[in-house]
């Protein structure tokens, strides 16, 4: 390259001809020398030449590359050039040759159709240029398969890095390129016991083969696979609890449990929840504007059992992941489908249990006209979600009951 343009630009000295490119993120924007270190690294990434003029002055220190984040393109790729010979013999002033990962896409060879595979099996094809960056291919797939931004891309079963380029990977026409979404979580579900009266309780978890339990307070053995647990706790009249084994004193039982995509449960009724395949649809949900969320779920959370600090603690949980989104749709678990997931066994026995769990997920402004009947339902009276959860507010708010009351949630990525 530098015989090139010593070649174009003879009445540039040989010596003052200097090497930068400006576009791996290492560089954060600034033109940095490419030095014979990591020229060998560098060179077949580079799909344009520009040349830039500038008044002499002492070069920054080149900035350190990343060795592992550059890798080659095939050998036989070259690398096409632009340049610019005008205002060529101004020997006063210094030219860089100045390399740069393009995104443009040259010539027809630059594009490569690819298959993008979702988590659930769906493939979609897109034709795509080799100088994009992973990231970039990443959220155009995300859109592609209206899966969650907090995904990855993976080709032959190595996660691709962000910030490299296609053509940094030997991917050709009709590859596939699996699009993997982050581990759904159930996300802090807390257990209260409230009683007339001190009383020791024994509270037993049991969660289906597609949830794992990740986080426990108390923490408690746990069994099968970190699948069950029991606490042993005695109920105080404040409402605090005492976990028995350690002496604690909590405000509440707290777990949560990550998904497990490759475990099988026994088969169950259509209508029972299972936290790999939950979904939300135009029909059994809510959309509203995010600005607008807060206020509907304290209105809904009150007619459900939920008291104010219950209710605050909820939405305060919940409300950053919420407001990544522009817009959100939302709907609450029947208890009678959420309990075969997630068994809660008491004893003695509550006098009432409550148990709310929450699914929510980004939707595009672009995608609004798919939930017309959601963006309806936002606007009834939250006393609907009384008879979808099967609650009863009356008896879950009567303090001389022995009262069980737990809430929770997921966000749902794809």
């Amino acid at each position: 390259m530098l015989d090139s343009a010593c070649k174009h630009f003879p009445s540039i000295p040989r010596d003052v001809v200097t090497l930068q490119t400006n576009r791996p993120n290492v560089c954060n924007g600034h033109y940095t020398d490419i030095t014979a270190e990591i020229w060998t690294d560098i060179i077949d990434l580079l799909h344009v030449v520009e040349v830039t003029r500038r008044v002499e002055m002492a070069s920054p220190a080149p900035l350190p590359f990343y060795d592992r984040a550059i890798s080659k393109l095939p050998d036989n790729q070259s690398a096409p050039s632009e340049v610019d010979d005008k205002d060529s013999s101004n020997d006063d002033e210094v030219w860089d040759i100045v390399p740069i990962l393009s995104e443009r896409v040259l010539e027809s060879d630059d594009q490569v159709t690819v298959k993008l595979v979702s988590p659930s099996g769906e493939i979609r094809t897109t034709k795509i240029s080799r100088g994009m960056q992973v990231d970039k291919l990443v959220a155009r797939a995300c859109q592609i398969l209206d899966a969650s931004s907090s995904a990855r891309a993976i080709f032959r079963g190595v996660t691709m890095c962000v910030n490299r380029t296609i053509g940094s990977y030997d991917i050709e026409d009709g590859d596939s390129i699996d699009i993997q979404v982050d581990i759904m979580r159930c996300r802090k579900p807390v257990i209260y016991l409230y009683s007339p009266s001190d009383i020791d309780v024994s509270v037993k978890l049991s969660l289906i083969p597609e949830w794992r339990l990740s986080v426990i307070y108390p923490v408690v053995t746990t069994e099968d696979h970190g699948r069950r647990l029991e606490w042993n706790v005695r109920t105080h009249q404040d409402g605090s609890l005492t976990e028995l084994n350690s002496g604690l004193n909590v405000s509440y039982l707290f777990w949560e449990a990550e998904t497990n995509s490759q475990a099988a449960s026994k088969p169950q009724p259509a209508d029972t929840f299972n936290p790999v395949s939950s979904s939300l649809n135009d029909t059994d949900s809510i959309v509203t504007p995010v600005d607008k969320v807060t206020v509907y779920l304290d209105n809904s959370l009150k007619v459900l059992g939920l008291h104010t600090e219950a209710r605050t603690s909820f939405i305060t949980y919940w409300l950053p992941s919420i407001l990544k989104h522009e817009y959100v749709a939302l709907r609450f678990v029947p208890q009678a489908a959420f309990e075969p997931a997630a068994s809660l066994h008491i004893s003695p026995q509550p006098d009432v249990v409550t148990r709310v769990f929450m699914l929510f997920k980004g939707i595009r402004k672009e995608d609004l006209a798919n939930w017309t009947n959601a963006r309806i339902q936002a606007e009834k009276d939250v006393a609907w979600w009384v008879d979808v959860v099967g609650v009863d507010p009356a008896r879950t708010g009567d303090v001389t009951l022995f009262r069980a009351l737990e809430w929770g949630g997921m966000e749902v990525l794809i």
